[in-house]
């Protein structure tokens, strides 16, 4: 029997109805929620993503500022500009979309965002306050994955999850959210010997290295929940993810597509921090 489809696109929907509801809610009061998004050099991806975050923002009601510098920009210039935008009042969250050009430390970057602005939840502070149990604003990926378990009303506690990838952006994060929701974690990297094995144990496995089909059905666990994190393309240039679908929805008992799966989440749970980030001021 294939296995249940988790829709991310109609979650998304779900969510961003509460989010524009909040805004408004915002508004009235005269504190209408304000996203800065910051983008340095012309990478087409992240022109694409960055539209798309802008439009989410006018599409919920939430205030959106877009600076766009060229890939020349200093370092200087752009640490002065965030320091601009942590002070603006009318301005509740900043995102800088990486890459960065190879001039500028990513990392001082995203520590000059005030903690508190710090909606993609990278900057150390909040980071820790992760690690800790506390956290200020939950990275949006593994928020959103979180989100879509929860839209499933898996039973998290208890169930063993696989996380494939070690990034700070997904893996880490996503290990410490399922930690925090009783779940027992492996974390397996690129590194891992024989996957199959640790993935086969698997009730939550989630996947998130970036390797088209690095997961195949003979290393999923029969009914298991299957997130999908990946975004690669197959040979006909096709958007697809780090799990084989086609075959793994036949041994699956849940499972995400890409497109139309984490995706939309993603941006969903931005919105929801930056909303978060507004409600607290």
């Amino acid at each position: 029997m294939s296995a249940q489809i988790i829709n991310g696109t109609l979650l998304s929907q779900q969510l961003r109805a509460d989010v524009a509801r909040r805004a408004a809610t915002l508004t009235e009061r005269g504190r209408q929620p304000g996203l800065a998004v910051v983008l340095v050099g012309d990478n087409p991806a992240s022109q694409v993503y960055v539209r798309n975050k802008v439009k989410a923002c006018e599409d919920n009601g939430i205030h959106s500022v877009m600076e766009k510098y060229d890939a020349g920009m200093s370092e200087a210039d752009l640490l002065a500009r965030i320091d601009a935008l942590n002070k603006d009042p009318k301005i509740h969250g900043i995102l800088v979309q990486l890459p960065l050009p190879p001039h500028i430390d990513a990392h001082k970057v995203i520590e000059a965002i005030a903690a508190e602005k710090d909606v993609d939840g990278f900057h150390v502070s909040n980071a820790g306050l992760l690690m800790t149990g506390q956290p200020l604003f939950r990275p949006c990926t593994p928020y959103g994955v979180m989100k879509m378990l929860e839209s499933i009303d898996y039973p998290v506690r208890g169930a063993h999850a696989v996380v494939v990838g070690a990034s700070n952006i997904v893996g880490k994060p996503q290990a410490m959210l399922l930690l925090q929701a009783g779940a027992t974690v492996t974390i397996c990297n690129s590194k891992t010997r024989d996957l199959g094995h640790h993935t086969r144990q698997a009730d939550i496995l989630v996947v998130a290295t970036g390797k088209r089909n690095i997961v195949t059905a003979d290393m999923i666990k029969p009914g298991a929940a299957v997130i999908d994190v990946g975004m690669n393309r197959d040979d006909e240039g096709k958007l697809c993810g780090d799990v084989d679908f086609a075959n793994a929805k036949e041994v699956a008992g849940y499972i995400t597509p890409v497109p139309g799966g984490v995706g939309p989440m993603t941006i969903t749970m931005l919105l929801v921090n930056t909303i978060e980030a507004a409600e607290r001021t």
